[in-house]
């Protein structure tokens, strides 16, 4: 399986559990600061692992490529994980739907982004550079609402720091990581819901 880094740990930790013949083989995570960049990566990689692997499967969703990684799937007959993010994988694309009927401007979190955040938004966007630049990119934002797959205090205590250095509230929505495992099921050919017998 190629996996976004971003969620390449969870992934790797859901395939473990399941005792799939899966190995998980990951893309940077910083390639979500070039989505278009994404589809010429997988069909890379996919590539290389063709000719070790029967079937190859693509843990991303769409991602920001708006319908690349699509097209590179149907060209090498791949699949993909569903949605547009891996937050509607995460919460479900229903869920997120409400939250954005809610308070349009809703920045998500997910346990990595919680962990990697000055590194991935911060320092990538130059915050640590140019902190007077922050209010230019979210003045538009009123919330940041975590999709904790994993909570514990130490995630808490990053998410909160995340969404403070933005100078925004925090949200915390509990998903855990059944709606990836669902996805992952059904993209690897498993029956069963999680935690049944497949």
């Amino acid at each position: 399986m190629i996996a976004c880094g971003a969620i390449a740990q969870p992934v790797a930790a859901i395939v473990g559990r399941r005792g799939w013949p899966v190995d998980v083989h990951p893309l940077p995570p910083l390639l979500h600061n070039q989505p278009d960049k994404i589809a010429g990566e997988v069909r890379r990689l996919a590539g290389e692992l063709a000719s070790a692997y029967s079937q190859v499967a693509i843990g991303y969703a769409d991602c920001g490529t708006y319908g690349a990684l699509d097209q590179v799937c149907r060209e090498l007959g791949l699949r993909r994980l569903p949605g547009l993010h891996c937050y509607d994988v995460f919460a479900g694309a229903s869920r997120l739907e409400t939250f954005f009927d809610e308070q349009p401007g809703t920045y998500l979190l997910t346990d990595f982004l919680a962990k990697s955040f000055a590194r991935t938004v911060l320092q990538e966007l130059g915050l640590d550079r140019y902190p007077e630049l922050r209010d230019t990119y979210f003045a538009n934002y009123s919330r940041v609402v975590w999709l904790a797959q994993e909570p514990d205090v130490e995630l808490r205590a990053q998410a909160e720091q995340a969404a403070a250095s933005i100078g925004l509230p925090l949200t915390v929505v509990e998903t855990g990581d059944h709606g990836l495992e669902r996805a992952l099921a059904d993209l690897v050919g498993e029956p069963g819901e999680p935690g049944e017998p497949g």
